[in-house]
């Protein structure tokens, strides 16, 4: 047990406290069980060692922060950990990569139930391996996806300036107001370009330059261990699942043509659907139905865009199609806020918002042609810096989180 607060405390003396996302209220810290969860990258570890450090005292053995791939649990069983931390004292313990230790649910659930005072945190990057364990805990665990950083939050990590995020409905009914205000601190355009390439994750504050080589390998870690071990994916499919995001990454936006997707390479066709379900559980891609209510897990999704922008960025081959990495901003953004989002169709505005918003995503110059019958229709516009009319700049869809 030493050996375990020796590490926590070498864990909080290199973790930084100038920056704290607003993510850190959203959570509710009080709760007896709790789980953070996104993809590898996000910070989440970060999140929770400041979470210690800004409210415990240094040298507190009543908090414990620990790792589950830590080689003390190789011959240490967390329920014993869990017990011998109760036994002196503890009341709080912080897991993380709680996904790396096998049958992780199986003694979670014994520890909430045998120690009632004991609160627990745990976090994890493998979302598929969490999703498999959430089951048999889903009556006692609050569950938190935290997704990457907004171009909002960007802004103020870089210190160019520092916005409250808008709702949504706040960002319709007044978009010329907040858009001069953010202007009044920055240009926003001036920055938008970098964060699309490079700004989604944190890391990228950590070693600019190897950024993209370190996303991909996000990526491969992803499709080469999680998939197999989790999914039951085949390995000698991993490298078509590998050129399949390489083809969605230079893909223009368009609707889904699955059989030709299976006939290029060379996977039956609902093997093609079942890696798309994989994918998107994983955070790589985004499927979208022009219908969620009547959407099933292996239905054909009649769009495909990867998850975030930063991807297109480093799987793409060449440059990304200026259409496909607007729409994958959009959609990554409002998705993070926690807005449904469906599929327009071709003849119609591109996306449909928590089944009221109707939004046409394109270049400055687009006109009203495809919102001019909705009442609550706008255009995101690439390449403006304020907003006219329903004409709204695509960039401050980026201040919602």
């Amino acid at each position: 047990m030493e050996k375990l607060f020796q590490r926590h405390d070498e864990y909080l003396a290199v973790t930084p406290t100038d920056y704290v996302r607003d993510f850190m209220d959203i959570v509710d810290w009080n709760s007896r069980l709790l789980c953070i969860r996104g993809p590898k990258g996000v910070g989440k570890s970060t999140l929770i060692l400041q979470r210690i450090k800004l409210n415990y005292t240094a040298g507190d053995r009543h908090i414990l922060y620990c790792s589950a791939d830590s080689g003390y649990f190789s011959n240490h069983t967390i329920i014993d950990t869990a017990e011998v931390f109760v036994r002196h004292g503890g009341t709080h313990l912080f897991i993380d990569e709680i996904h790396r230790y096998d049958k992780w649910s199986v003694e979670i659930k014994e520890i909430y139930d045998l120690f009632p005072k004991l609160h627990l945190v745990l976090s994890g990057s493998s979302l598929l391996a969490l999703r498999s364990g959430m089951a048999d805990l889903s009556r006692r665990m609050l569950i938190y996806d935290m997704p990457g950083l907004s171009f909002r939050e960007y802004l103020r990590l870089t210190k160019v300036m520092d916005y409250p995020a808008v709702s949504l409905e706040e960002l319709f009914a007044r978009p010329e107001e907040i858009c001069l205000d953010i202007r009044e601190q920055c240009r926003p355009l001036e920055y938008f370009r970098n964060y699309l390439q490079a700004g989604y994750y944190p890391f990228y504050f950590e070693d600019s330059v190897a950024y993209a080589p370190r996303v991909e390998n996000v990526v491969n870690y992803t499709i080469e261990n999680e998939l197999t071990s989790q999914c039951g994916v085949d390995v000698s499919n991993t490298r078509k699942i590998k050129a399949l995001m390489q083809v969605l990454s230079g893909m223009l936006p368009f609707e889904v043509d699955v059989a030709k997707m299976s006939r290029n390479l060379g996977l039956q066709r609902l093997t093609v659907l079942q890696y798309l379900k994989h994918l998107e559980d994983a955070k790589l891609i985004r499927r979208l139905f022009s219908n969620l209510l009547t959407t099933g897990d292996l239905q054909k999704p009649d769009k495909i865009l990867l998850d975030n922008p930063n991807l297109l960025y480093a799987l793409c081959p060449s440059v990304p199609e200026t259409g496909t990495v607007r729409e994958t901003f959009f959609c990554n953004q409002l998705s993070s806020a926690g807005h449904r989002i469906e599929y327009g169709g071709m003849k119609n505005a591109d996306f449909k918002i928590d089944g009221r918003y109707v939004i046409e995503v394109g270049g400055k110059d687009k006109g009203y042609s495809q919102i001019d019958v909705q009442e609550d229709g706008f255009i995101a516009a690439d390449g403006i810096d304020t907003a006219v009319f329903r004409k709204i700049p695509l960039w401050v869809f980026g201040f919602l989180y």
